[in-house]
């Protein structure tokens, strides 16, 4: 039995590089390259705090009261954001995932999401962690073993850091052309065009003071399909390039403002397949018929200026 109370630590390698998975919600706890940390992450005798690496499944962020209609049935989730009255972050972040298969640089986790009161859909989902040439890799696959056509959304929650003590002397560029503010119940309301706000980041800019916790659609590509989101040093020497892919079509950036700790020390940069609210607003919202598999996929590269 592990002492850590995030379970079993599973250790990758591959050249300068290194990763650590735990057991607890199959996070990412740590990646490090040459020895210089990627992530704001945390040690293997802490507990998991403001979502730091975790998956979430069936749905990234936020579903306001935690309730939705599904093929004429209301459903209601458990309010595992108290203070909101929200769903947060789905069903699985707080759950053993089990290996499927490990070697040094990779290893796969799987995971059953059993049906339940407000989620009675069967899946068995599975987290690939590759470590390669072009850095880490993830994959995360769900397929549905029920009978009814399930909703489903996917993200994972990495704290990016590039040294910097706090995150406004961090350069920051998004490749999004829309950002989605918020109604008084802290819920996404219709894109808006990103052209002449705070929340441009399509040139890269120093975050600065700007608080952030905001969901941004209609991500540019490059000619491999990949969107980039940049976090750079200050000095311009080095940074992370977080790349979504298939099946990540959103991401929502958070300066962790809110947190009690740790206040501002990394910026969460969220890869999602729907934005928050999606069960209700079905904006982005996957229909996982029967049989059918979603494929979600990003990563991390780092860089130096010589790259």
């Amino acid at each position: 039995m592990s002492e850590s109370p995030t379970g079993q630590q599973i250790l990758l390698r591959h050249g300068e590089q290194t990763a650590v998975i735990v057991e607890l919600g199959a996070a990412l706890r740590d990646y490090t390259v040459e020895d210089r940390p990627v992530l704001d992450g945390f040690s293997a005798d802490e507990r998991i705090t403001g979502g730091r690496g975790q998956l979430l499944v069936p749905w990234p962020n936020r579903i306001g009261q935690g309730r939705y209609l599904w093929n004429d049935q209301d459903l209601q989730l458990p309010l595992t954001e108290p203070e909101s009255g929200n769903a947060i972050h789905g069903l699985l972040r707080w759950m053993s995932w089990q290996v499927v298969e490990r070697e040094e640089h990779r290893v796969i986790l799987g995971a059953t999401l059993w049906p339940q009161p407000g989620y009675p859909f069967h899946l068995d989902v599975r987290v690939g962690y590759v470590l390669g040439a072009d850095g880490l890799t993830v994959t995360v696959v769900a397929r549905n073993l029920g009978e009814d056509t399930a909703p489903y959304g996917v993200g994972q929650h990495p704290y990016l850091t590039v040294g910097t003590e706090v995150v406004d002397d961090a350069v920051l560029l998004v490749p999004a052309r829309k950002w989605l503010p918020l109604d008084d119940a802290g819920m996404p309301v219709a894109a808006e065009d990103v052209t002449g706000t705070p929340f441009d980041f399509r040139t890269a800019k120093a975050v600065g003071g700007q608080r952030l916790d905001t969901a941004f659609a209609e991500l540019e590509r490059d000619s491999s399909g990949r969107a980039v989101v940049r976090l750079a040093h200050p000095s311009g020497s080095h940074g992370t390039d977080l790349w979504l892919g298939e099946g990540a079509g959103f991401v929502q950036v958070y300066t962790g403002d809110t947190l009690p700790e740790r206040r501002r020390r990394g910026i969460a940069v969220e890869p999602m397949s729907c934005p928050p609210n999606a069960f209700r607003s079905r904006a982005g919202l996957v229909e996982l018929a029967p049989g059918d598999l979603h494929t979600f996929r990003w990563g991390l590269r780092v860089w130096r200026q010589q790259d």
